[in-house]
């Protein structure tokens, strides 16, 4: 591939591949197949769960996270498929939720819907609402593409030119090197290093993700000042550790309750 048709292929993918998130309207550019991070997805999920102790499906608590994840599930994907130009971003998803045995005050959602929640985090949730908060976020960042997005960034900076096509198009090593730098699976999956900016998107989706599903949203204020409050002034949870300050957390998701009320609908 001669210089003028790399760049010429690289303005059509950068075209191609500019969308705009559900809801906030930002613009993004994903530049790989969503097909390709849900099969990347699909083998750093069995990989974990053949390495970690899931609680039986019969525990109370993994049945509350099950049926919290269904709910925001059925309300995200009736919301998609209703809106034509979102259809897409719920298309092949299977989704999947295990609660793993884990004092890590953390929870994730992969790329095709695959979710964990840490028996860790169920402390500071208390509750099904508390709980929804948080799934409704994790599930905000697969919907948003999130992961997508900071592996396109990663792809143009690593690779570039002739490794960005080959990467694109075909399940390539570095390609699945940088999907396991980007989610942690080194380390611990699911801590994914977003930007500030995902974060603060994922709350906002987040809060209108649990309305839908019939959950209070004016009741995660008070959840994420106990998340807070959890790390007792040492480091904070990996849920948190790419947020902006508590305070800016916080006052921003107030403000931007009103919003998110107005898709409430409170399930009698």
């Amino acid at each position: 591939m001669n210089k003028r048709n790399l760049i010429f292929s690289g303005v059509i993918i950068a075209l191609v591949s500019c969308t705009r998130v559900p809801i906030t309207g930002r613009r993004q550019m994903n530049l790989l197949p969503e097909s390709e991070m849900m099969s990347m997805s699909l083998t750093s999920y069995r990989d974990f769960l053949s390495k970690n102790k899931t609680v039986p499906d019969s525990d109370p608590q993994t049945e509350l996270v099950k049926k919290v994840g269904d709910n925001i599930a059925k309300a995200v994907q009736r919301y998609m498929t209703a809106n034509k130009k979102y259809a897409s971003r719920v298309q092949g998803f299977k989704w999947e939720f295990n609660l793993v045995n884990d004092k890590t005050v953390n929870a994730w959602c992969m790329p095709g819907g695959k979710v964990v929640v840490y028996t860790g985090l169920l402390p500071v949730t208390q509750n099904e609402t508390g709980l929804a908060i948080v799934m409704g976020h994790e599930i905000a960042h697969a919907i948003a593409r999130h992961g997508n997005e900071r592996m396109s960034q990663g792809l143009l900076v690593q690779l570039g030119g002739i490794g960005l096509a080959v990467a694109t198009s075909t399940k390539s090593g570095p390609t699945q090197d940088i999907f396991n730098q980007s989610y942690g699976v080194a380390s611990t999956l699911g801590t994914l290093a977003y930007s500030r900016k995902h974060e603060s998107e994922a709350d906002k989706l987040g809060l209108v993700f649990m309305a839908m599903a019939g959950y209070n949203p004016s009741e995660a204020p008070a959840f994420w000042e106990r998340m807070a409050a959890s790390s007792g002034g040492q480091k904070p949870p990996e849920i948190l550790s790419t947020h902006p300050s508590d305070q800016t957390r916080i006052k921003d998701i107030r403000a931007f309750l009103p919003q998110a009320m107005k898709y409430y609908k409170p399930v009698n």
